[in-house]
């Protein structure tokens, strides 16, 4: 895009299934009718000799029709539209309604409670902000969020009112670059999540405890983080959300801070305990939580629960990102959710939170053979593992023998460990996420 604004004809080589989304992300940074080049089919399925006559049958000419072709005025920003809250968009029974939004791809395809002029004034009363206050920018679309329309995908979402301040600071979190929100339509598949901290949780009767991501108003929360991300953000699943089996619903969880042997994830972050938080994370999966268990052996449930953890860790599909280090390294990070009795477990055998993460850091190993395997055929990686190593993107441990057991984690600061889910049963869930970091924002309150 800076190149096509310069003036210097460019054209945009995709695959196909992206092309829509390369148009969109064009036409949000300013660039209208950019220039494309689609490369058909599956590239990573095609053997060297299809790939040679794709480029040069197909795309050779593409990529010449797009360079000496003119496109006057293909440059623009797009002109701003006077914002009217007052509009009515359509008026209709609840089902009219539900079936227009539909149309419209306002919906995650649930019922949805209209946004009715005075739903959202309820939300607003919640509000530290005025209604027409820019919260964020959020890409890809690069729409304002302003408490006006955050309030109306609240109320769809079927959230209250008080539920309000949360969701204006997750909005916050992910305008933050650190949560990379413009790259969350990747097709493995990333999804949002929303963490809370703080006196909040109790105030608003969120859930900790068991199934906390399917109850109480943590699925409506999450749903609205969801209609946020569609409808102000501007994933439309298919066109710029590219995931290749879909999303679960965002889901927001809370921590059980009094449960917890450690101070809360949020102190972790560099807030005071007392303080109300939101953490924006990112995960690709929502799978299995397998369960520590001393077994026969006389083992300690604190080590067995440490090696499952690195196990869960060292299977994870990205697990080439884990170990890059560096300015230009993909940032990536592991959160561990962990039922009261294992953090307990830990707790009473010695670990901090710190020793956890080292442990993991230390002991989260593969082979460099079976890394060299994960590198080269499951990821379109444009360099070996040893170019890796030699270009500082990969420590030198990874040059070396191909049974040589080496380190999958850049470091211990990509962990990040939270106690939630059922007191009564000793699991844990390794949620793996890639672009980004973990960003927390303080939820602030009006004088309601």
């Amino acid at each position: 895009m800076e190149i096509e604004q310069s003036g210097i004809p460019s054209v945009v080589i995709t695959s196909s299934g992206f092309t829509i989304l390369a148009r969109l992300g064009a036409k949000a940074g300013g660039v209208d009718g950019l220039r494309l080049a689609e490369y058909p089919g599956t590239l990573g399925n095609h053997s060297p000799a299809v790939i040679e006559e794709n480029v040069s049958g197909v795309l050779f000419e593409q990529v010449i029709d797009g360079l000496t072709r003119s496109t006057s005025g293909s440059t623009s920003i797009a002109a701003s539209r006077a914002w009217d809250p007052g509009q009515i968009v359509f008026k209709g029974t609840l089902e009219e309604i539900g079936e227009f939004f539909a149309a419209n791809e306002w919906t995650d395809g649930l019922p949805i409670i209209p946004p009715t002029a005075s739903r959202i004034e309820k939300f607003l009363e919640y509000c530290s902000y005025p209604r027409d206050k820019q919260i964020a920018s959020l890409p890809s679309a690069n729409l304002l969020a302003v408490p006006w329309n955050i309030a109306a995908n609240a109320v769809m979402a079927g959230c209250k009112p008080e539920h309000m301040p949360v969701i204006i600071a997750a909005v916050e979190a992910l305008a933050d670059e650190r949560a990379s929100l413009n790259n969350v339509g990747s097709s493995s598949g990333l999804l949002p999540f929303l963490l809370i901290n703080g006196p909040i949780i109790k105030d608003l009767k969120l859930e900790y405890g068991g199934q906390l991501i399917s109850k109480g108003p943590n699925t409506a929360i999450g749903r609205a983080i969801g209609l946020i991300v569609r409808n102000i953000a501007g994933f439309r699943p298919g066109k710029t959300y590219m995931g290749t089996f879909g999303y679960p619903l965002i889901f927001a969880l809370a921590e059980n801070e009094s449960a917890s042997p450690w101070e809360p994830f949020h102190v972790d972050q560099g807030f005071n305990r007392s303080a109300n938080t939101v953490t924006v994370g990112v995960t690709t999966n929502w799978g299995s939580s397998p369960e520590a268990s001393s077994g026969p052996d006389n083992r300690s449930g604190a080590e067995v629960a440490l090696e499952l953890i690195a196990k869960e860790i060292s299977s994870k599909a990205r697990a080439y990102d884990f170990p890059t280090i560096g300015p230009k390294a993909e940032h990536v990070m592991i959160t561990v959710l962990m039922s009261p009795s294992v953090a307990k477990c830990l707790a009473d055998a010695g670990y901090s939170k710190k020793g956890i993460a080292d442990y993991l850091y230390q002991n989260a190993r593969m082979s460099l053979r079976n890394f060299e395997w994960i590198t080269r055929y499951t990821y379109p990686a444009s360099m070996t593992v040893a170019e890796k190593v030699q270009a500082g993107l990969l420590p030198q441990e990874f040059s070396g023998e191909p049974d040589k057991m080496v380190k999958l984690l850049a470091g211990p600061e990509i962990v990040h460990i939270v106690v939630c889910g059922d007191a009564n049963r000793n699991r844990i869930m390794v949620l793996e996420g890639g672009h980004t970091r973990p960003t927390t924002k303080e939820i602030r309150f009006s004088d309601h």
